[in-house]
């Protein structure tokens, strides 16, 4: 047994921090940012933190949580435009300044980058408290998909004055480190994301669920999950799937999700099975009961469903980027294109559809990669980085004065 390994096992517990977590989303929500803080936000609170969580009010129901080591607090919240369910935290910087100075924590982490992140910020700057943020969403890139790309610009001129007043901003990729990096960004560390592959697990396979899909148990069902926007990219979804029923008529293709686009696609392509929405048990489900993904987006900041679709045992198509850059293999334990090119991807897609065994390998191969992302991990070293920023809160102080002055 390693001198490192005992030191691991017997290093005492950090101790137990007063977090202020920021974000304006949170389950019951659906998507990856909230399932992320979700599990976050369990884990601290399991490793004994106490958490103060700030967040938009997702509806006239919904009632904020007390207990010992969780209070949430609840702020006026506007919609979205186009991202139904979602909303916009507005800005509080005078509730949180009086808030924190009643009951001051030890540090502030903002998830987002929306005016209650901003009123968040600078209520902590006035404070003087350590802060940290989150890089989880691409808006920059975003825009070109909205009819808005002239936006791009400045969207990461707003997104990097803001995580520059940080004293660190979490990436979950080290190419996503690099690409901020080249973008003037300052103090980036990587924290990965983990997985749930207890809930998301082969096991939960479903022949009763194939059939009603329409596939027998020679099928081969092909799977996107995530949201059916325009920055997801979905025409390339159904390019590859036709590609691949080519060459093998035997294939179905179903679609997990909602979005602005759902209701023109279901038109346009009767023969899909659009699902809707699942979460929990129900999305593992309908996970387990494919055999291949697909997934062509090249907006993400990492892409949960990459790593879900991988523990579940699929065979996952994507672009060499984000998740799937950091956990694939080509032809191991998935199927990788070079960004952009639309050919290849069509290509590894075409390829599983004429070749089963490789589909077997790639699926037994992709559940181990999974099986080696804990979320424990993961947590050990977020919880280092924040007590790091604690250690050097005078620096931090110093740091916020000296504002990017590049737009």
């Amino acid at each position: 047994m390693s001198d490192e390994f005992l030191l691991q096992i017997f290093a005492p517990r950090p101790q137990p921090l007063r977090i202020a977590l920021v974000t304006e989303t949170y389950p019951p929500e659906v998507n990856g940012v909230a399932m992320t803080l979700g599990r976050q936000v369990s884990d601290l609170l399991a490793r004994g933190h106490q958490v103060q969580l700030i967040r938009p009010r997702q509806s006239a129901a919904d009632r904020a949580t007390r207990s010992e080591q969780l209070e949430e607090v609840l702020k006026i919240g506007v919609p979205i435009p186009r991202y139904a369910g979602l909303k916009l935290g507005l800005p509080a910087k005078t509730a949180l300044v009086r808030q924190w100075q009643l009951r001051r924590p030890d540090l502030v982490h903002i998830a987002t980058e929306g005016p209650l992140g901003w009123s968040a910020l600078a209520a902590a700057q006035k404070l003087r408290l350590p802060v940290s943020t989150d890089f989880h969403t691409n808006f920059h890139s975003y825009s070109k998909h909205y009819g808005a790309g002239w936006l791009r610009r400045p969207i990461l001129a707003y997104l990097r004055k803001f995580h520059n007043k940080a004293c660190v901003t979490l990436v979950p990729t080290e190419s996503m480190r690099r690409e901020l990096q080249e973008h003037g960004y300052r103090n980036l560390e990587v924290v990965s994301r983990g997985v749930d592959t207890e809930l998301f697990h082969p096991g939960r396979r479903d022949a009763e669920l194939r059939s009603f899909w329409g596939a027998r148990a020679s099928t081969r069902v092909v799977m996107y999950v995530g949201r059916i926007a325009p920055e997801k990219n979905l025409s390339l979804v159904f390019t590859a799937f036709a590609a691949m029923r080519a060459a093998n008529p035997d294939s179905r293709l179903v679609l997990v999700g909602d979005g602005p686009e759902r209701a023109a696609l279901q038109q346009q392509y009767p023969e899909a099975v659009f699902c809707g929405v699942r979460s929990g048990e129900e999305l593992a489900r309908h996970y387990a009961s494919g055999d291949v993904f697909l997934f062509p987006s090249l907006t993400e900041t990492f892409g949960n469903v990459t790593t879900e679709a991988m523990a579940s045992g699929l065979a996952v198509v994507a672009y060499n980027y984000a998740a799937a850059e950091a956990l694939i293999r080509h032809g191991e334990n998935g199927m990788l294109a070079a960004c952009n090119d639309f050919s290849a991807f069509i290509g590894a897609a075409t390829e599983l559809a004429v070749n089963p065994e490789l589909i077997k390998q790639i699926r037994l191969n992709s559940r181990e990669t999974a099986m080696s992302i804990s979320w424990e991990s993961v947590h050990d070293r977020f919880e280092r980085i924040l007590h790091s920023i604690i250690d050097k809160e005078d620096a931090c102080g110093e740091a916020e004065l000296a504002v990017d002055g590049r737009i």
